[in-house]
């Protein structure tokens, strides 16, 4: 059985500086999985999708879907992850709880204020404009969480959070986990 400690948030929110940190203090190696370094490593053809030579719309559906049964592949070999992601599209979150069922996953809501999230996002500039709103308003309705957090208390603070409560608590967010003991998770 693998960890995944899966860092749920808009778009923006905070959840890459929070895993980047995490990585370097959990006691255990875990890989640190997004979209993000897919897009960034070149995976993708980014710019014949930007010139519209291919259509993302036509790609979308087979690329996350190879995404999350990725995960699961990582996970069933052995490997502890680190997953920041947004669940943005109906049926994934029935999707991977299905891919992931096997595993110890401790779902964080990463949650931040709008307003901060807008200036990000235009920060940024690699997200469309209009995402982090919508994400903000939506992303989290009907999901359980293990642990919240809001990026606003620091990425510190936020880490020292999560390391306590993925060593001590319960599991009981959306992932169905209940009932896994810590100490399952320190051997």
């Amino acid at each position: 059985m693998a960890q995944i400690i899966f860092l749920h948030g808009a778009s923006s929110s905070g959840k890459s500086t929070i895993a980047k940190v995490l990585q370097t203090r959990i006691e255990k190696p875990f890989w640190h999985v997004s979209i993000d370094h897919l897009r960034d490593s070149g995976v993708l053809p980014l710019s014949r999708f930007r010139s519209g030579e291919f259509v993302w719309s036509d790609a979308r559906k087979a690329f996350f879907d190879g995404f999350h049964a990725s995960l699961a592949a990582y996970a069933d070999a052995g490997n502890n992850l680190i997953l920041e992601h947004i669940l943005d599209t109906d049926g994934w979150l029935e999707t991977l709880r299905g891919l992931l069922a096997r595993h110890d996953v401790f779902f964080v809501a990463v949650h931040c204020p709008l307003d901060v999230l807008i200036a990000r996002e235009i920060a940024r500039g690699d997200r469309p404009v209009g995402s982090a709103r919508r994400d903000h308003e939506t992303i989290h309705i009907g999901k359980s969480y293990d642990l919240e957090l809001n990026s606003v208390d620091g990425v510190e603070v936020n880490v020292d959070k999560l390391l306590a409560a993925w060593r001590n608590a319960r599991r009981s967010s959306s992932f169905g986990q209940d009932g896994i003991e810590s100490g399952m998770r320190s051997g």
